[in-house]
């Protein structure tokens, strides 16, 4: 059944009204400001990538286990999935602008902080303390552009996720070669922390709360969300919310371990495995198509096809076993389903599910869900490849648990989603 809701709670706040006779904000401060938070989440994605195939050098130098590497590769995700909720809360109630120049100053730092570690404690920290301003910018960034973009909020959110990919494929292939060329493997993360902090300086001056303050608009002024549930934590989002958490572990766990993989199952070089991660960041591009197929088809059904193609790449992957080339088609196709289809309509599902007010928390319950089994997926990996090795791994992480998803979105209903109203009329 469907929750009834209080009187007058499933209406257009006044908040939202008032949007709606503001005037539009002028198309190049709209292209400028979402250039430059896509730059800012593209940092944020080269940070997060240069670390895995940078880990068997800095397992090597500091005599980690590859459990307490894996633990490293993806244990800054628990930081992500910290923030998620009050970092949701606090861009319903706060300037998004403001949280999201302060979150990428955040894992700036941390990122910076990385390389001064004297052994596993202090490093796991610092990683947590970076992904949690990695959790907060996301949460800032994702409710900002779905509010601005709601009627095309799977196309612009598949946009960030584009920049996403991006940094994928550019974070692995900089941080290897300047590694490279400085001889230690800390360089990169200097300078990827400072360019950070460039781009928060940048954001500071050249985005606009005109764009990121911006409440959802609804197509009726006087159009209610009645037939929504009143809670943010209702059965779609929470169904969405296990998908979501699925997402994370299979996705992460792989791209925490896949260079690993390549180099001691494959017998890659480290240069070679750099360059299959990569792929996975050129299939991101995907983010396009995915986010505009999410805006017009049954997102569910969208979200269901994609975890499926998951599940099947986790075998070719892990059981075939192919040579080079072979190895960046499938990273590829990893990207474009993992980055390019999962995850921005895992998020924008997950905005859709809440009433138009509650999208901060929204994006928080995302944020949260989707990272804070991230943190662990590395260290489950290890541990599931010092038992069982890496093929019966990988059937469990990659090809199993998304049918897990798959049962997840069996439960949601689409036609309770806050665009619902909108589809209809047209």
């Amino acid at each position: 059944m469907i929750n009834a809701a209080p009187a007058g709670v499933g209406k257009v706040p006044t908040r939202d009204k008032a949007e709606l006779r503001r005037p539009l904000v002028p198309k190049l401060v709209v292209a400028t400001g979402f250039l430059v938070m896509a730059m800012s989440f593209m940092v944020n994605a080269m940070d997060r990538q240069v670390f895995a195939p940078l880990l068997p050098t800095i397992r090597a130098e500091y005599g980690f286990t590859l459990p307490e590497g894996g633990l490293l590769a993806t244990g800054f995700t628990l930081g992500m999935a910290l923030a998620g909720l009050p970092a949701g809360y606090l861009v319903d109630r706060f300037s998004r602008k403001t949280v999201l120049v302060v979150s990428i100053v955040i894992y700036s730092l941390g990122t910076l902080a990385t390389p001064l570690a004297s052994g596993w404690v202090d490093m796991s920290a610092y990683r947590i303390f970076s992904g949690f301003g990695e959790g907060m910018q996301a949460a800032a960034l994702f409710a900002a552009v779905g509010a601005y973009f709601d009627h095309r909020r799977g196309l612009a959110l598949g946009g960030i996720g584009v920049a996403f990919g991006f940094g994928v494929f550019l974070g692995p292939l900089i941080g290897v070669r300047l590694a490279t060329s400085y001889d230690t493997w800390r360089a990169p993360f200097v300078v990827f922390g400072l360019c950070g902090l460039t781009v928060a300086l940048i954001a500071a001056f050249s985005v606009s709360r005109r764009m990121t303050e911006r409440a959802v608009e609804t197509t009726v002024s006087t159009a209610t969300f009645d037939y929504m549930p009143a809670s943010p934590y209702n059965r779609n989002s929470i169904a969405l919310a296990i998908s979501s958490a699925v997402g994370g572990v299979v996705l992460y766990g792989f791209l925490g371990l896949y260079p690993t993989f390549l180099v001691n199952q494959l017998h890659f070089t480290t240069g070679q495995s750099a360059l299959a991660l990569s792929f996975v960041g050129v299939g991101g591009a995907a983010g396009l198509l995915g986010g505009w197929l999410g805006d017009r088809v049954d997102q569910r059904n969208l979200l269901i096809g994609s975890h499926l193609v998951l599940s099947v790449l986790g075998i070719l992957i892990y059981q075939v076993q192919g040579t080079l080339v072979w190895q960046c088609v499938f990273a590829f196709l990893m990207g474009v389903f993992g980055t390019g289809f999962v995850f921005p309509n895992s998020n924008s599902a997950m905005q859709r599910a809440v009433r138009p007010h509650q999208v901060g928390r929204g994006a928080g319950l995302f944020i949260t869900s989707y990272y804070v089994t991230a943190a662990f997926s590395g260290l489950l990996f290890a541990a599931s490849v010092a038992g069982f090795g890496w093929r019966l791994a990988g059937l469990w992480q990659v090809t199993a648990l998304p049918l897990v998803a798959v049962l997840a979105l069996a439960f949601v209903r689409t036609a309770q989603f806050n665009n619902a109203v909108g589809q209809a009329s047209h």
